[in-house]
């Protein structure tokens, strides 16, 4: 075992046993190599990451390469799920320097953490026009002996062309209704009609971008933002990337059409696509959405959620395929999920087969070859006339999923991360409360309660990651700030309770103390008194989570008119600025600011319902679809709540009030009132 053998990190853990005398990042594996004079061959990666196990398997457990990288290098290994800032300054640099980037990522630094030379997978000999493992690191290290000035020179020039890299943020004015429509012309442009999505492949779900397409069209009325979204997410949800039996959704797709997913599934997509669906109800009613909605959320609550109440941050794309021979370990990606028409005879019998094989779109060709043979990836496609029976499809999938449950399992990554838990609260509040789901609720409480108990210290500062009931050394980021500051502000809106509101105040507070530059409003990834990288992390644009920086702006709008603070409004507002500059060059890398906007052009509308916590009323609130409302419930007088505040009952009734842009329309009892002054559709109040 070497010195990965003590983290929490699952990743980490995983290459515990290599005989790669790995060390964790840190000040002493910088120092060991200043001491051995040798450069120090950071290998950045996930749990999850598929390639990231190839590479293992091929270099890090063969016994010859590991010599050759203990002798010549000081090899150390960071899970980027932990520490994002060190994975985002070097991805940085790797997408600079070769136009791309991707996990497992591999970095060459000298001793003062200043890369010179980058790539991502290797495979161990050359292929593909790769270069093997071997060649580079026989060419780095002979790089370091022979040509050390050169080296020096060019780490120096890498880390002098970083810290000149800016954020065109523009004057801090945020975007107005002339950008938001031609952000929206932008991804008009790069919409796929034929398949949804935006771009080719592989296709990414675009959460962030469906959030904006819903808020834009209840502000404008926009058709063809709505229709993107609405397709968009049809065409997800028919699709393999789409777990037609268990719920949930794998990380991407591989092709265009959404056919063949990468098979992983993060906490992170699933939260934010659970919460994108539940929406797309919310604005239309759809029975689909609604269905994916629950399945999403019932998913993540039966496989993701941990003893202590958190949410794990995902399951492996790979797993042992239930024919392999005892005691061969082998991994195959996709075996969990698969399956041919024999197998589908075996467990449902001829007749029940057929009908399932045509209706899950399973070939005898198959869709997906890994592994060697022919499997299916279980898809809805449109069947026109395809009748079943009352309770046949309920049946299959049942018996289906019973029969998976039999094949070896992917591994769960059960660490618990701030920022993808913050995503899971939000979505789980919601989702519960459109639904009348109180379990869903109720684990959202939970999710909360572990946050504040073990991330959320006595200064109000978060912990990044937890695993088995024990806090992590890493320190939070701006995500995770901004996404638990917006689970704890949504779950004050469906609960009616007034500490989550204090909760999400504290983090807000540390945001514009740590993380705000005074000057110009914009915002860092790291805190002021975060460890020292070769540069300060600041990107505003989403991954596959929203951006730190528009997460935090629009946790900032909501407290902000929750509370009625001045300083948290200016801030979110001038945090904003970036989305001006951007929102219509790149929309779909900033769609979460792009949907934060349209809640500051709207308002956001701010709706108090006094008398009413749980009642009709309150749920009217939350289904109104005005973009980024804010819903505060409780009992009159109640002081939990500033919103509530000198706000009375309404002839002894329970009583609505809306404000929209410093107005406040009149005080209603009436539900068709309410419906009407937020945007409640009538498919969703019914």
């Amino acid at each position: 075992m070497n010195r990965l053998a003590h983290s929490q990190s699952p990743y980490l853990l995983q290459h515990a046993d290599n005989p790669v005398d790995w060390w964790p990042w840190g000040e002493e594996a910088l120092a060991e190599a200043q001491r051995r004079d040798v450069p120090v061959l950071l290998s950045v990666g996930y749990s999850a990451c598929h390639w990231c196990h190839v590479m293992a398997t091929e270099s890090f457990e063969d016994a010859q390469t590991a010599a050759y990288l203990n002798e010549h290098f000081v090899n150390v290994k960071v899970d980027r799920e932990e520490r994002p800032d060190v994975d985002a300054v070097y991805m940085e640099a790797v997408q600079a320097a070769t136009g791309q980037g991707g996990w497992p990522m591999t970095v060459f630094l000298t001793p003062e953490a200043r890369p010179f030379y980058f790539g991502t997978y290797f495979p161990p000999e050359p292929r593909h026009g790769m270069p093997g493992f071997r060649q580079v690191l026989d060419g780095v290290s002979q790089a370091w002996r022979t040509r050390r000035g050169e080296v020096d020179e060019v780490a120096a020039k890498i880390v002098e062309d970083l810290s000149e890299r800016e954020i065109s943020y523009g004057d801090g004015t945020a975007p107005g209704p002339e950008e938001q429509a031609a952000a929206l012309l932008a991804l008009t442009r790069d919409y796929d009609t034929a398949h949804g999505g935006f771009g080719g492949a592989p296709k990414f779900p675009p959460s962030m971008v469906v959030e904006f397409l819903l808020r834009h069209h209840a502000r404008t009325g926009s058709e063809g933002a709505l229709q993107m979204a609405e397709d968009t997410c049809e065409a997800m949800a028919r699709g393999g990337i789409y777990d037609q039996l268990g719920g949930g959704f794998a990380r991407y797709s591989v092709d265009r059409e959404w056919v063949v997913p990468h098979f992983e599934k993060m906490l992170y997509d699933n939260a934010l696509l659970c919460r994108a669906y539940a929406h797309l109800w919310r604005s239309t009613g759809s029975p689909l959405a609604k269905r994916v909605a629950l399945e999403t959320a019932d998913f993540m609550v039966r496989e993701l959620r941990t003893a202590e109440g958190g949410f794990a941050s995902a399951l492996d794309a790979d797993s042992e395929p239930a024919d392999a021979p005892e005691g061969s370990h082998a991994h195959e990606e996709g075996a969990y999920y698969v399956w041919t028409p024999q197998e589908l005879r075996a467990v449902l019998g001829d007749k029940d087969a057929v009908f399932a094989a045509e209706y899950f779109g399973v070939s005898v060709q198959g869709t997906f070859s890994e592994g060697g043979k022919g499997a299916s990836v279980l898809q809805l496609p449109r069947k026109d006339g395809l009748m079943a029976e009352a309770g046949q499809i309920e049946s299959i999938r049942e018996r289906l999923l019973a029969a998976r449950a039999e094949r070896p399992a992917p591994g769960r990554d059960d660490k618990v991360v701030a920022a993808w838990n913050g995503l899971a609260v939000a979505a789980l509040a919601e989702t519960g409360a459109y639904f009348d789901r109180p379990d869903l609720v109720e684990a959202a409480v939970c999710a909360a309660d572990l946050l504040v108990r073990l991330h959320l210290d006595e200064h109000a500062r978060l912990t990044r990651t937890s695993k088995d009931g024990r806090a992590g050394t890493n320190a939070g980021v701006l995500e995770d700030y901004g996404d638990v500051a917006e689970g704890f502000l949504a779950l004050a809106a469906v609960t009616g309770e007034g500490v989550w509101l204090e909760f999400a105040g504290f983090l807000l507070d540390h945001v514009l103390g740590q993380f705000a530059d005074a000057d110009s409003g914009a915002l860092f990834d790291t805190a002021t008194d975060a460890e020292e990288l070769i540069r300060r992390p600041q990107d505003p644009t989403d991954n596959a989570t929203p951006s730190g920086w528009t997460a935090a702006a629009g946790a900032l709008l909501s407290y902000a008119a929750q509370t009625g603070s001045a300083a948290h409004r200016i801030a979110a507002e001038r945090a904003l600025g970036v989305v001006r500059v951007l929102g219509p060059r790149v929309p779909r890398f900033i769609g979460h600011g792009l949907a934060v906007a349209e809640a500051l052009l709207d308002g956001p509308r701010e709706i108090a319902v006094v008398g009413g916590s749980g009642g009709a009323l309150h749920r009217l609130a939350l289904l109104g679809t005005a973009p980024g409302a804010v819903v505060a419930a409780g009992g009159p007088g109640s002081g939990e709540l500033p919103l509530l505040a000198d706000r009375p009952l309404v002839d002894g009734a329970p009583t609505a009030y809306v404000c929209r842009g410093f107005v406040c329309q009149a005080p209603t009892t009436s539900a068709a009132v309410l419906a009407e002054q937020v945007g409640v559709r009538e498919t969703a109040e019914g």
